[in-house]
């Protein structure tokens, strides 16, 4: 005889988690206990709770007893369900399964936004009788393509759902009709990623089977959907609440026989059936055959507290993250023992379907949750990194996850490493606020983990940086080598480039072909500029830069641009005793000669011309090599005197002339 026993056999962490709630309030809550309806759709379950008396009522109309307690289920209640408790001033724990609260809070936003929710699912089923309870009870439920064909106009702005327990086959159907008919369809797959797991191990296991036993509730929704799958693959089907169940003319021998449970199924009466069963068979334990209460016992893990154990994601939720660890429940590893970085959610770590290892924490009695820690394993990894990377001077990466007096606090495989002011950077920083959320990588300069302080430096990391950047640059710099550098610094006399690890200046005369008092006219602190090696020093480490382009030299434009005997407009720039100076293009000027400037002698250039004054002139000598060019007003065809502002003694002379002429 050959078993096969489901891994996800039994509670699943929904149920777990309220089983323990009403449990552990029997143990310590003395005032009467209610639920809102069977806690879970189990028989055996909600009997022995009602021998602790603990009593399932319908509704809060039907408490009695003036000092009591109500647990809602894990089915979770409509909205006005907790209004009406919240009227009436009764205690109540809530044990909804955080996935069905999930449900919730998608269904009254979407419908406080003017979407037409649909619900796939059983419309008896409690937890739909729930849900709908967040849209005022409006929504369209619907069991298979038929009623959606129905029921749902596909011009409304939908909402669709669907009831955690839901048959995968049946949602795809559904939700591939409505995506290919309905344009403005916002879909929400919310089946429970544990009835996933357990619906597609109980058809595996279905399809290798002789006999297929399924064992839970007959009104749990999740236990018929397994046994609804199982029997399409396994003729000897059974789904049983409890071993007298089982036809008791069943030939087991020589059979491979299959086993698996609802989520409400508690793990004694899985024993239970087995035993039973093992019992009836007489079945003995040998190497070569096994009994089923040992077969299941194997397939389970056994924890204890301190363990470091792998799991697989199979829930995250907004404060939770569900672990399967192959035990009898599931794991809960829960925000604050996620991480210690506050601007990450949960899904910002794991998804669903990831491998984790974690630490745990706490082990129950077997019926409830495991409490498991990722921050606790990743401190435990997270000191031995840190104690390595101290004694090897071992540059480690983290996240600045807050700013504190003095320095700031970065996150370092799940250790807090405090870094000074001092050394957050090589520059001194007057608000450190910016380096908050920001990934770093520093060197642990000092180290007390009896203590559990750690204290790291960013500027050791950066300082080392730049001392390997600025060995490889000098080992291969050379004169008229270009680099593409970013400005660090301007001063008065040109700015400073950070090539690498080193820093060479751009004098102000290199910064521009024309004249500029200050290098801001041309850069500013953190452009790339494109430069190149002009003058080295290697043993002094100065390094002079080259900017200007020769293409831009407006000397090699003149070139191109002017020719001897050419007739150019230019504007005056500057008068001198011996001629003015005019500028032909930006950078270019040329000499008109005082004897140049009139056809008759004058006493100085003021005479004639002024400063600003676009003139005519007749290029009359080049020599751009050594940036010379002579012009002449005088030998322009034609040319008279230039009027100028009369000076006062022309004035004089003109006035005299006229007195004698009258």
């Amino acid at each position: 005889m050959e078993f096969i026993i489901a891994e996800t056999a039994g509670f699943c962490f929904g149920v777990s988690r309220a089983i323990d709630t009403v449990y552990d309030n029997v143990k310590e809550c003395k005032t009467k206990i209610y639920t809102l309806g069977p806690i879970i759709h189990n028989k055996q379950v909600v009997d022995d709770l009602h021998s602790k008396g603990v009593d399932a009522i319908d509704s809060i109309k039907d408490i009695k007893d003036e000092k009591s307690k109500v647990v809602v289920r894990t089915h979770g209640i409509a909205k006005e369900v907790y209004n009406e408790l919240e009227i009436n001033n009764i205690e109540y724990i809530d044990a909804t399964c955080p996935y069905v609260r999930k449900i919730h809070k998608i269904v009254e936003k979407h419908y406080n936004d003017g979407y037409r929710i649909i619900i796939v699912g059983n419309r008896e089923h409690p937890e739909v009788i729930g849900i709908n309870g967040w849209c005022n009870n409006s929504a369209i439920i619907v069991d298979n393509v038929e009623d959606v064909k129905e029921k749902l106009k596909c011009t409304d702005k939908t909402c669709v759902v669907a009831q955690t327990t839901i048959n995968r086959e049946k949602w795809d159907d559904i939700t591939r009709y409505i995506k290919s008919h309905c344009q403005e369809a916002l879909i929400f797959d919310t089946i429970c990623s544990a009835t996933n797991l357990r619906q597609s191990e109980a058809e595996k296991i279905a399809k290798q089977v002789d006999i297929m036993l399924v064992i839970g509730g007959k009104h749990s929704s999740n236990t018929q959907k397994l046994a609804e799958i199982c029997s399409r693959y396994c003729k000897d089907t059974y789904h049983i609440e409890t071993f007298e169940e089982l036809p008791q003319n069943l030939n087991l021998s020589d059979k491979k026989i299959g086993i698996t449970a609802g989520a409400s199924t508690p793990a004694w009466i899985i024993k239970e059936v087995i035993n039973k069963m093992t019992e009836k068979e007489n079945l003995k334990t040998n190497d070569a055959e096994m009994s089923f209460a040992e077969a299941f016992e194997q397939s389970l893990i056994t924890l204890n507290t301190g363990d470091i154990v792998k799991g697989t994601v199979i829930g995250v939720s907004n404060n939770e993250v569900y672990v399967d660890l192959g035990f009898k429940s599931d794991g809960i590893i829960h925000i604050s023992e996620l991480t210690d970085d506050p601007s990450v959610s949960p899904e910002d770590i794991v998804k669903v379907g990831d491998e984790i290892e974690v630490f745990v924490v706490r082990v129950d009695d077997g019926e409830g949750n495991v409490l498991l820690s990722k921050k606790k394993l990743d401190s435990i990894k997270g000191w031995e990194m840190i104690e390595s990377s101290f004694n090897n001077k071992a540059t480690v990466k983290g996240k600045v996850i807050e700013i504190v007096n003095g320095g700031i606090i970065v996150l370092v495989n799940g250790i807090r490493v405090f870094v000074p002011a001092s050394q957050v950077s090589d520059r001194y920083v007057s608000d450190l606020n910016g380096f908050l959320k920001q990934n770093v990588s520093l060197h642990i300069i000092d180290l007390n983990k009896k203590k559990k302080r750690a204290v790291g430096s960013v500027r050791a990391v950066i300082e080392e940086e730049k001392e390997k950047k600025a060995e490889e640059f000098w080992n291969n710099v050379e004169v008229g080598k270009r680099y593409s550098g970013v400005v660090k610094k301007l001063t008065d006399f040109g700015a400073f480039v950070d090539l690498g690890g080193v820093d060479g200046l751009i004098h102000i005369s290199e910064l521009s072909w024309s004249k500029i008092k200050h290098p801001s006219e041309v850069l500013k602190e953190g452009d790339v500029a494109e430069v190149y090696i002009s003058e080295l020093d290697k043993e002094k480490k100065r390094i002079s830069l080259g900017f200007k382009k020769a293409e831009d030299n407006p000397w090699v434009i003149a070139k191109s641009k002017f020719n001897l005997g050419d007739v150019v407009k230019c504007k005056v720039v500057r008068l001198v005793p011996f001629g003015a100076f005019v500028e032909l293009i930006p950078g270019v000027d040329g000499l008109i000669h005082i004897s140049q400037i009139a056809n008759k002698r004058i006493g100085k250039p003021a005479d004639v011309l002024s400063i600003g004054q676009e003139v005519e002139a007749k290029i009359i000598e080049m020599d751009l090599d050594n940036q010379k060019i002579s012009l002449s007003i005088r030998e322009l065809p034609g040319t008279q005197d230039i009027p100028a502002e009369e000076n006062t003694a022309d004035k004089k002379e003109k006035d005299e002339d006229q007195r004698i002429s009258f």
